[in-house]
């Protein structure tokens, strides 16, 4: 096996974490009330996801819209959120625990201009499974900037949205022949498997 990680505030992850797009949201830009319906639905498998993920040690990473906020903090905009109907909803299902991480950041790709890619070798990530809105946007933007940077992607197709369904099915179509995206259903995800995927490489 490979070498041990002896940082003392990292559990043994095994290479994966599991990542959320801008789920932390009001919906109340252009289109939200489109994309509302479909997030409510990918939220409820993404909480599923979440507890599957949370018995394996499996670290949740919530990357977030800043809003054009730059001063803004992780935990005020949750609470700015939840003033918000739809927002509630959301957060009710996915409220972040004490012990995930969360990043902000300013544009669609989660790496673009934020820490995500230096917590992500501080964890020893190799794979990611991505969840989140919009599918076609935020995601794709997402999941093409992890593909060059050589990660694993899984993408379940239950646990991403867009404004329409057809949009999301094109972009998810596009992630698995373009990016090599895993695509199939949350529940058909072995957590554990993919825990475990690298350690027969470190042998």
């Amino acid at each position: 096996m490979g070498e041990k990680n002896d940082n003392p505030h990292v559990h043994d992850y095994e290479h994966v974490a599991l990542v959320f797009v801008d789920m932390i949201s009001d919906f109340s830009f252009k289109d939200g009330d489109k994309l509302f319906p479909h997030t409510f639905m990918a939220a409820q498998k993404m909480a599923q996801l979440k507890a599957g993920a949370k018995k394996l040690n499996i670290p949740t990473l919530y990357v977030n819209d800043n809003y054009g906020r730059w001063q803004s903090d992780f935990p005020g905009i949750v609470e700015e959120m939840k003033q918000s109907e739809q927002g509630k909803k959301i957060i009710n299902l996915l409220q972040p625990d004490n012990d995930d991480y969360f990043i902000l950041k300013p544009q669609y790709s989660a790496f673009f201009m934020t820490p995500l890619e230096l917590l992500l070798d501080y964890l020893n990530v190799k794979s990611l499974i991505i969840c989140g809105v919009a599918g076609n946007r935020c995601i794709h933007f997402t999941a093409n900037d992890a593909y060059m940077r050589g990660y694993k992607l899984y993408i379940p197709s239950d646990c991403t949205a867009s404004n329409s369904q057809e949009e999301n099915d094109e972009a998810l179509h596009l992630m698995a022949h373009v990016l090599k995206a895993t695509i199939q259903p949350s529940e058909e995800l072995d957590l554990e498997a993919i825990k475990f995927e690298w350690r027969h490489q470190e042998r």
